[in-house]
C-alpha cells in the first residue's frame, strides 16, 4: 500500500528487453535506498513494482508486457515519481493507494490559474468513461502516483473530464510539473470508492434475485 505522497524523483536510466517485458534500471537520490530491502515494493509513476536488485543509488525491476500495456511512462528513459511502500505506523498524508493503475488519462489542458495569489495551476484530464463512476467532486484520484483532489467532473458520451488544482509545491516535488497538453498519465481511482461500488453492485443483484 501507498499514500500518493511522492518521496523522490528518480530517473529510468535504461529499459532493456527481457522475456515478454522490460528490465529497468532506476537511479535515485543518494540515501533513498538505505531502508529498502531486496523484494520491497516501490511505486513508479503510480505503478507498484518490485525491486529485484539494489546497488548504490540504483535499483532494478522487471515489468511484464501486460503491465506495460496498462501503464505509461515506464518504457522509456526519463524522470519518474517514486514512493516506497508505507509502514503501518506511517502518517497517511494522501489517501490509501494500491499502486494498481485503473486507466490511462490524457492531459487536455494545463496552465497557471489567472489571478491566483498562490500560483496554482489547473490540470484538466480526459479520463476513460469506465472509471467515471469512481470520480467525484472533492474525491481523491492518483495521477502518475500523486494523490490529488478532484475539483470538478464533467461527463460526456465517451469520457469524463476531471479538473485538478495543483499548488507550486506539488509541481516542484513531482514530475507533474513537466506535463504538457496531449501527454498521457496513469490514473488510479479511490480504493474506498471501488469497494463501495462493489457492495452496491452485489446488493443490487441480491435484490433482483
Amino acid at each position: 500500500m501507498f499514500t500518493g505522497i511522492i518521496t523522490a524523483i528518480g530517473h529510468i536510466k535504461s529499459a532493456q528487453e527481457k522475456g515478454d517485458g522490460l528490465h529497468l534500471l532506476v537511479e535515485v537520490p543518494s540515501g533513498y535506498l538505505d531502508d529498502v530491502a531486496l523484494g520491497d515494493s516501490i511505486a513508479i509513476q503510480g505503478a507498484c513494482m518490485t525491486a529485484t536488485q539494489l546497488q548504490g543509488n540504483t535499483f532494478t525491476l522487471d515489468i511484464s508486457r501486460e503491465s506495460l500495456h496498462k501503464t505509461v511512462g515506464l518504457d522509456k528513459i526519463g524522470a519518474v515519481n517514486l514512493e516506497k511502500a508505507m509502514r503501518l505506523n506511517d502518517r497517511l498524508g494522501g489517501h490509501l493507494v494500491s499502486g494498481h493503475v485503473d486507466g490511462i488519462g490524457k492531459v487536455v489542458h494545463f496552465s497557471q490559474v489567472v489571478h491566483d495569489a498562490y500560483g496554482s495551476w489547473l490540470l484538466r484530464i480526459e479520463a476513460p468513461k469506465e472509471i467515471a463512476p469512481f470520480l467525484a467532486y472533492k474525491g481523491s484520484i492518483v495521477v502518475n502516483g500523486v494523490s490529488l483532489t478532484v475539483n470538478k467532473t464533467e461527463d460526456s458520451a465517451k469520457t469524463c473530464i476531471v479538473d485538478i488544482n495543483l499548488i507550486p509545491h506539488t509541481l516542484q516535488s513531482t514530475t507533474l510539473g513537466q506535463l504538457q497538453q496531449g501527454d498521457t498519465v496513469n490514473l488510479e481511482i479511490d480504493l474506498i470508492a471501488r469497494y463501495v461500488a462493489r457492495i452496491l453492485e452485489t446488493t443490487s443483484k441480491q435484490h433482483v434475485n
